[in-house]
């Protein structure tokens, strides 16, 4: 584990980056959404290169197809202020700051990258330049790879671990991000040989085994993910009681789920989805229900809440389940709710789960394991 710790120590300084959630979640059509950062990318490079009016033109486009790209947002708020429209840029970086509120946080179980996502649009850009000059470095390789992946551009990520590796081919964890940025990509086989590789000879890389498993639930290899999950959860310590309840609740072990994320509550009173995930374990555990006082705001997951506590009704949900992983999240619920009264209809949510939604939700895991035990 030398080289690991030595590449750790050496990336260090790049965390910081890591600050406010991504805003790669929320998007309108697909095709849409590439344009919006095509423009985007373009309001970039002229900024680079000093054409404030340009950059300014590009990122309103970029917003005029998608109004709640925070990254495009945020890059036009910088823009103004330093045009001197400081009171528009007000504006907008409190607008930018409540569309990333309302970014769901990485699962506490995942890898560093995932857990602790940050705004990276002008770090990956510059990255981008430094890695193309300096070939033969590995750290802005990395760099860029990771502010990639944070970001939802896996192929990108992808290429850029490849380089590294290219200098060094010995670097377990380069080789682990290769295998997520695989496995974003929907290359779950080839992803799971190179974590096979990595786990040969670091049994003990939690991280790896979590993604590992991911990888094999988004197969339908639900045993071996779950057996992953188990053996994360075993090498976690007691302390790690959020990455421990997010195990416990992919693998559908409630009872576990339940006693940890009210652990991570006492720890983090002000993470919604932790009280979520909590009454959500208490339900399929069978557990008495808990009185809940919902938070005075209209983030995401307050509607999930108020919807589980029967004070939101599904069209106010579905209204704003509009990103793959929201709806994922809302039907989640949704089969949560019906699956005492009406199994069917809990298993036709599960099904859209896990048909439609992203494999390294927490969701897809938790339906999976309920559409199994309901012999779907």
């Amino acid at each position: 584990m030398a080289d690991i710790g030595i590449l750790r120590a050496a990336i260090a300084p790049v965390r910081r980056l890591w600050r406010r959630p991504t805003a790669v979640d929320i998007a309108p059509k697909v095709g849409d959404d590439q344009d919006a950062r095509a423009h985007f990318r373009d309001g970039l490079a002229k900024r680079r290169g000093g054409d404030s009016a340009g950059a300014l033109a590009a990122f309103e486009r970029a917003l005029a197809l998608d109004s709640d790209f925070a990254d495009a947002v945020m890059a036009r708020a910088e823009i103004l202020d330093g045009m001197g429209r400081s009171e528009e840029a007000h504006g907008e970086y409190e607008r930018a700051r409540r569309l990333w509120s309302e970014m769901p946080p990485g699962a506490a179980d995942r890898r560093y990258i995932f857990r602790r996502q940050g705004y990276f649009a002008f770090e990956a850009e510059s990255y981008d330049l430094v890695r193309t000059n300096v070939r033969s470095k590995i750290l802005p390789q990395l760099a860029h790879g990771n502010a990639c992946l944070a970001r939802g551009r896996a192929a990108e990520a992808l290429d850029s671990y490849e380089r590294a590796l290219k200098v060094n081919a010995k670097l377990p964890e380069v080789m682990a991000l290769k295998g997520e940025a695989l496995s974003a990509l929907g290359r779950y086989q080839e992803a799971i040989e190179i974590f096979d590789g990595v786990l040969a000879t670091h049994p003990k890389d939690g991280d790896t085994l979590n993604a590992r498993g991911i990888a094999r639930a988004a197969l339908g290899r639900l045993a071996e993910a779950n057996e992953d999950w188990r053996h994360q959860f075993e090498l976690l310590p007691q302390t790690s009681s959020a990455a421990r309840a997010c195990v416990a609740m992919r693998m559908a072990n409630y009872s576990a789920a339940f006693n940890e994320f009210g652990l991570a509550i006492a720890k983090e009173p002000a993470n919604p989805y932790w009280l979520l995930y909590r009454l959500t374990a208490a339900r399929l555990a069978g557990a008495p229900a808990e009185s809940v006082t919902l938070p005075a705001d209209d983030r995401w997951p307050t509607l999930l809440l108020a919807f589980r506590t029967g004070q939101a009704t599904e069209e106010a949900l579905l209204n704003r389940a509009n990103s793959p992983t929201r709806h994922a999240e809302a039907r989640f619920q949704m089969g949560v709710l019906a699956v005492d009264g009406n199994p069917a209809a809990a298993r036709r949510y599960w099904r859209e789960v896990v048909d439609q939604g992203p494999p390294a939700l927490i969701e897809f895991a938790a339906a999976s394991n309920e559409l199994a035990r309901l012999g779907a």
